[in-house]
């Protein structure tokens, strides 16, 4: 099925959201591993999480309420720029899907990063004196999950930059190709 540019704008923009609904759902997961009293004493209230409801459950709920909106304004930029400038709907297509991906690679490698950051910060007490947890939440939870979250936001707002490489890619190749 061939889609015009605008359809495909839009069925990007929607992927992208889901695609970073999924990741914050899948990310939540191991940041409740690795932080379960930041989700407990934090989290779960801020988005409403029932009590009764099952932690990973509502972990995944939280990830999903804090990330979807992510993936669409990380991708409004270079996807509106590849609706303007790649004339090719199909290469356009590609192109996002490939730069969806991309964003989603360097939040997965900043969330690691900032798991690694969180359990040196824990280990070595280094930030204690210009980082405290909110009142009642577990220390060592809050610098493990707290860095995993913070590191992956900073890694999709960086991936509103990233995400013009391919679509300025694939406007360079249709422009070759037409030329």
């Amino acid at each position: 099925m061939k889609l015009g540019k605008f359809p495909t704008f839009f069925l990007l923009m929607a992927l992208a959201a889901c695609a970073a609904a999924i990741f914050g759902a899948l990310h939540n997961q191991l940041s409740y591993t690795v932080g379960p009293d930041y989700f407990h004493s934090l989290k779960f209230a801020q988005f409403a999480i029932p009590p009764e409801m099952s932690p990973r459950l509502g972990a995944a709920l939280v990830g999903v309420q804090a990330s979807w909106w992510m993936g669409a304004a990380v991708a409004l930029p270079a996807f509106a720029y590849g609706l303007l400038s790649v004339p090719n709907a199909q290469s356009y297509l590609a192109a996002g899907i490939g730069a969806i991906g991309l964003v989603i690679m360097l939040a997965t490698m900043a969330a690691f990063a900032g798991l690694i950051g969180g359990l040196i910060a824990d280990a070595t007490g280094l930030l204690d004196a210009s980082l405290t947890p909110p009142e009642g939440v577990d220390r060592s939870d809050f610098l493990r999950a707290g860095f995993m979250h913070e590191a992956a936001y900073v890694a999709g707002a960086l991936g509103a930059l990233v995400a013009f490489w391919p679509i300025r890619r694939a406007r360079g190749l249709d422009l070759r190709r037409a030329g």
